[in-house]
């Protein structure tokens, strides 16, 4: 399963509402690290399937829900499990320490 976009008017559904964890990606088009962490993110969407659901949110794009979350700066990492944030992570960080912090709240 690869990483899916969401946008402002269908993150409740596909986010709060999923049955599922979902990891979700608050990103930008114009953020270098964004782009960095990008293919980590799609490995972790591969090896979660079934599991977590992995989506980009682009902040440009969904400003209330970013600041609904208190998204100020980019990427930040929100795992929502049964509506509730479950973990949050500022910054590009490394495979190991997004999984590690997984398999804690999974």
């Amino acid at each position: 399963m690869s990483v899916t976009q969401v946008a402002e008017d269908d993150f409740q559904a596909n986010v709060l509402d999923n049955e599922i964890p979902v990891l979700v990606d608050f990103w930008a088009e114009w953020c270098g690290p964004c782009k960095m962490i990008a293919p980590v993110l799609e490995q972790i969407s591969d090896e979660y399937e079934g599991r977590m659901q992995v989506v980009k949110l682009n902040v440009d794009e969904a400003q209330q829900t970013a600041f609904r979350y208190n998204v100020r700066s980019i990427p930040t990492l929100i795992l929502f499990k049964n509506g509730q944030v479950e973990m949050q992570v500022v910054g590009a960080q490394p495979r190991q320490q997004i999984t590690r912090m997984l398999e804690e709240k999974l």
